[in-house]
């Protein structure tokens, strides 16, 4: 299905914009999302998974170029080394040099990105620009791979987006842009 033009994507980015936190399907688990440049709504996020704020939070684009304002300050073979594995299920813990608010690095000097090749996703990203995406779930407990296991996580203090994981994914793999470490399998 495109989701591109589909009323509740369109409806989602709305609520996104005003500061609402939205669940929806990502690669493998379904995510908790909002504005990345919006405190109260990413510690709206952080006190739902009863999350330390310190961790950090995963970022999520439509598209590589969303990132462009942490990418520009990578050499061209790091670029390159990203690129090549967007869009899909691959995290990296890239430099934010102070791009990015603390809120969403936590105690780190890196910030993890990843460009999605989930239709819902990257329609949602394609309309509100880059989310937080972090999995559905309170901190402890396993993500939620369904619509009804976010909502019985969240009840009715979050949004929903349409859509499906895809079945057999995995969460993302997270690795380590300078040393190539995986950090998540």
């Amino acid at each position: 299905m495109n989701y591109r033009f589909h009323p509740a994507i369109h409806h989602a980015a709305r609520h996104i914009a005003s500061g609402g936190v939205l669940a929806y399907p990502t690669e493998g688990v379904w995510g908790l999302g909002a504005d990345p440049r919006n405190q109260r709504a990413v510690q709206t996020i952080l006190d739902l998974k009863r999350r330390p704020i310190g961790k950090g939070l995963i970022l999520v684009a439509a598209a590589a170029e969303q990132f462009e304002f942490i990418l520009r300050h990578l050499e061209p073979a790091q670029k390159a080394v990203l690129v090549a594995t967007w869009p899909g299920p691959n995290t990296w813990l890239v430099p934010h040099n102070g791009e990015v608010p603390y809120w969403i690095c936590g105690d780190h000097s890196t910030v993890a990105l990843r460009v999605s090749a989930h239709p819902v996703v990257r329609a949602l990203c394609e309309r509100a620009g880059p989310l937080v995406s972090t999995s559905a779930n309170p901190q402890g407990l396993p993500p939620a791979r369904s619509s009804l296991k976010a909502r019985s996580y969240f009840g009715d203090q979050v949004m929903y987006a349409p859509g499906q994981v895809n079945r057999n994914a995995k969460p993302s793999t997270i690795r380590d842009l300078a040393t190539g470490a995986l950090v998540r399998a």
